[in-house]
């Protein structure tokens, strides 16, 4: 089997990409900007890189679509912080140049995996969402953080219509707050642009205050990538048709805590690493307004589960990773990455 792989740079990427090649015989075809979290799989000879942009690099897409059995677009931008400050970014990159891969894809026959997202749900009031059954309910036009769940859902629906028309065949899976190895940068966490795991991470690193954005009352999911590529390689797999034209949930509702709870959770775990245990100073734990913070268009969601019922059943998947270990484990390889960038203990 021959997979496109499109933001194979990513974190959702280059995992998928070192599991492929670790496990099977597929052969991986693989752009990005950059290739610094590909590591060893480089010199792999069933993977074919490029470093290319989608927006720039239209022919080389083409042709590899038509070449390819399954495309899977993971180029997007997702990070909240730039849904307030790049929202026309946003729409540009992650509905209108995905939207045009969709329809080479519908063009030539192939089949999509695509990545959808638990933001799509937004503020359902469900304790558990539902795939096909719960409601995805955004808020008003001037809270611009919904930019991203609204490209998303709509990609959704396209992407929907066309293969229940017979014109492509398709999986949805949305991941839960997938974290692990190489989940964000230290230059991202720097410019408070990571997602909270990483962001939380690094200002541990450079002894800087764990911001609480409205009290930290917010709870999510945390999903091990292990777990969360195990569940994409059976989708990628698709035994029987079991993934044809099927929506997924990829999360592990058992990882469920609060951004406070994590917050002194991750603090816990770095005062006790070998390396830091005898630091002087540590960050202090704060609360910040979502305006002073954000800025004015942001908007959170409070409750973000799971149900994996779906995925129970279609793939026979279920998490195995707890909460502590998964958090420990991103930690650790965060801390190994950037211990030198930032300089030695305070």
């Amino acid at each position: 089997m021959k997979i496109l792989v499109l933001g194979v740079n990513g974190f959702i990427g280059h995992h998928l990409t070192q599991r492929i090649l670790d496990r099977t015989d597929w052969s991986v075809y693989g752009m990005d900007l950059g290739s610094d979290r590909l590591g060893r799989v480089l010199n792999n000879p069933q993977f074919h890189f490029i470093e290319g942009d989608i927006s720039i690099n239209w022919e080389w897409i083409e042709y590899h679509v038509k070449k390819c059995d399954i495309v899977i677009p993971l180029v997007a931008i997702a990070t909240p912080k730039l849904y307030l400050t790049h929202p026309l970014e946003v729409f540009q990159l992650d509905f209108e140049m995905n939207l045009n891969i969709v329809k080479q894809c519908v063009k030539y026959g192939k089949r999509v995996v695509f990545p959808s997202t638990s933001e799509v749900y937004g503020a359902c009031p469900d304790p558990e969402f539902k795939e096909d059954e719960s409601f995805l309910v955004l808020g008003p036009i001037h809270k611009e953080r919904w930019i991203y769940a609204c490209c998303k859902q709509l990609l959704d629906r396209v992407i929907y219509a066309y293969g229940t028309r017979g014109c492509l065949e398709f999986t949805l899976f949305r991941p839960f707050n997938w974290i692990g190895p190489r989940l964000d940068s230290l230059d991202a966490a720097k410019e408070g642009s990571s997602r909270v795991v990483t962001q939380f991470i690094a200002e541990l690193l450079m002894k800087r205050p764990l911001s609480l954005v409205d009290g930290g009352h917010q709870k999510r999911c945390f999903t091990h990538v292990d777990d969360g590529i195990d569940a994409l390689m059976k989708i990628l797999e698709n035994k029987n048709g079991c993934c044809q034209n099927q929506i997924i949930n990829v999360g592990n509702p058992d990882n469920e805590c609060s951004i406070k709870e994590l917050a002194s959770l991750l603090k816990r775990i770095f005062m006790s690493h070998p390396k830091h245990k005898g630091d002087k100073v540590f960050s202090e734990i704060v609360e910040a307004s979502s305006d002073s913070y954000y800025g004015k268009g942001y908007q959170d969601i409070y409750t973000r589960k799971p149900d994996i019922e779906k995925a129970r059943k279609l793939l026979g998947w279920t998490p195995k990773i707890g909460l502590e270990e998964s958090l420990k484990n991103t930690l650790d390889a965060f801390l190994e990455e950037n211990e030198d960038a930032v300089g030695g203990n305070e």
